[in-house]
């Protein structure tokens, strides 16, 4: 894939246009980038979710700026061609929108994203008003929003009721309206996506545990490959456990070192014997 032009925008909503669902993964560090880049996935997300997966928080909220710098930049470095979106981390947003702004361009003058995302519906709509204002592409997160879990009770399906799903409907058109490209629905059930999707303009609608029927699927690298002890989410489909896989080396490797297995010759460095002869010679002046 290191031939594949930049993706961007018109890009994107061309692969709407065609019916070709969009490939979107969570990436923090620049070798994952790398090959997330070279196997064609289109966009990558630097989420705030690298507060349980790499920094092993319980939750998305300690995160900083800072944090999100400095991975979403190895990120880039590692991909250069996919779409990299920048996650707007707990109150780097929520208290007004000269805040939202300065916090969306550091992603994109110190970290090289394309665009950001941010949590939250008609109450944050004006701060993506805003961010849009200033040039800065932006994407919404409605459903399941880590940032606000304990108001949402939990870890779980939200829109079940037609009242909640018809609140997260309303959300999705402020959003819109706002000027968000596009918006990730996350666990909400399969129909209320689908009508999301269907009613969307000029407006991307990606899913995490959502169905099939939106623009596009988004899923959590570290779920996809057995990497996060802690929890197993229902919805991520498990594409290989790479967590099994470095932990039954991970015990090889300490066996083989209390046992002298390793390391064997072709791991080290030998010194010729007029060297050595030499270097004993000096020693022992």
């Amino acid at each position: 894939m290191t031939d594949r032009k930049k993706i961007n925008l018109p890009y994107l909503f061309q692969k709407v246009q065609d019916k070709e669902p969009i490939s979107w993964l969570t990436c923090y560090d620049y070798p994952t980038a790398y090959l997330q880049d070279e196997a064609g996935v289109e966009m990558i997300l630097v989420g705030d979710s690298l507060g349980m997966t790499m920094l092993g928080f319980d939750s998305t909220l300690p995160v900083t700026m800072d944090d999100m710098i400095r991975h979403a930049s190895a990120v880039r470095r590692g991909a250069p061609t996919a779409f990299v979106v920048g996650d707007m981390p707990y109150m780097t947003y929520q208290p007004s929108n000269e805040l939202a702004v300065k916090n969306a361009g550091r992603f994109m003058a110190e970290a090289g994203c394309d665009a950001i995302k941010l949590e939250g519906g008609v109450a944050m709509a004006p701060r993506i008003k805003a961010i849009v204002e200033a040039g800065i592409p932006a994407i919404g997160h409605l459903g399941l929003t880590p940032q606000s879990v304990a108001a949402l009770g939990g870890f779980r399906l939200q829109g079940k009721s037609a009242g909640l799903a018809k609140k997260i409907v309303d959300d999705a058109k402020a959003l819109q309206e706002a000027g968000a490209f596009a918006i990730l629905l996350e666990l909400v059930p399969d129909r209320l996506c689908k009508l999301i999707t269907e009613q969307a303009e000029d407006c991307i609608i990606m899913s995490l545990g959502s169905g099939p029927d939106a623009h596009g699927q988004l899923l959590i690298y570290h779920d996809m490959f057995g990497l996060y002890p802690k929890f197993k989410p229902k919805m991520a489909k498990v594409f290989g456990n790479a967590g099994e896989v470095i932990l039954n080396g991970l015990k090889q490797y300490v066996s083989e070192v209390k046992s002298v297995a390793f390391p064997e010759k072709e791991n080290y460095f030998g010194m010729s014997d007029a060297e050595f002869d030499e270097l004993s010679k000096m020693v022992k002046k």
